[in-house]
């Protein structure tokens, strides 16, 4: 991952004919935005979406995956005009990801990165995925595909994200530890369960583990033992997490994690090394 422009086994788009694609920046991220309905986002869309949809699309962990449900849906270029039922039915995460995979196969280094969002809610953090890519310059542009749509009204353009309105987790946990935000407006603002200083420890661990490569689902975790709760947090785990949140250096994933999803329930998965034969 050092120059951000080989695929991983996860933004791996396998056989897709790249040479359709715009190389800009901007289009891709237009395009993706037609590719993809949040899971949440039914209603703004005035879409119904069925519920297999709301609890399968979203468990792609792949890029792979996610285009061969869109092929199955409509089989056309990705470059067709999609009517809401011929969609990927994810969550930003996934905008997020298919965002950098074709921007990569284009020929521009990318990211993807996970934090926060001031843009949501009013005074609130919210849980939130972007792509990061390179400019020419060799600096870094984040961009918000899935705010594109217009119903969003961001007082920013979503192709250049300013970085006060997205907070790499990082960043929030230094925040969080030095007393200037408060872990208990940091999370999912819907679910009171779903915030505080354990939930940036997750995002944290997740982005630094994108920034190595292995680019997870939000509710992926590993290690011994459940932190799921600010109680179960350690004063090792905090130690552990400053250094982390300081450094900023990628971390080592296993090959077995935890899948936190609430509609499957909680389960081992084993994560591939290597991309299918195409």
């Amino acid at each position: 991952m050092d120059d951000y422009l080989g695929q991983t086994v996860f933004s791996d788009p396998g056989d897709l004919d790249v040479g359709m694609l715009p190389a800009d920046p901007g289009q891709l991220a237009s395009l993706v935005r037609g590719l993809i309905i949040h899971r949440l986002e039914g209603p703004r869309l005035g879409y119904d979406i069925p519920q297999d949809r709301l609890h399968e699309d979203a468990e792609s962990r792949y890029v792979t995956e996610i285009l061969r449900v869109l092929r199955e849906r409509r089989d056309v270029p990705l470059t067709e005009q999609r009517a809401p039922h011929e969609r990927f039915v994810g969550t930003c995460r996934d905008f997020s990801l298919l965002l950098c995979s074709l921007l990569r196969a284009t020929g521009t280094p990318s990211r993807i990165r996970g934090g926060f969002a001031t843009y949501f809610v009013e005074g609130f953090l919210e849980d939130h995925w972007v792509t990061e890519y390179r400019l020419p310059d060799g600096s870094w542009r984040l961009v918000d595909p899935q705010v594109l749509h217009p119903s969003y009204e961001v007082p920013f353009d979503p192709l250049d994200v300013p970085r006060a309105r997205f907070l790499v987790a990082a960043e929030v946990w230094r925040g969080c530890r030095e007393g200037r935000i408060d872990p208990a407006r940091c999370g999912f603002h819907s679910v009171d369960r779903l915030r505080g200083l354990w939930l940036v420890r997750a995002r944290l661990l997740q982005d630094l583990a994108a920034l190595g490569g292995v680019e997870l689902l939000p509710w992926d975790g590993w290690g011994p033992r459940q932190v799921m709760d600010d109680a179960d947090l350690t004063a090792e785990d905090l130690a552990l997490m400053d250094a982390a949140a300081r450094d900023g250096e990628p971390v080592a994933v296993p090959d077995a994690i935890t899948s936190y999803t609430t509609y499957t329930g909680v389960r081992q998965i084993t994560l591939r090394r290597s991309s299918p034969p195409a």
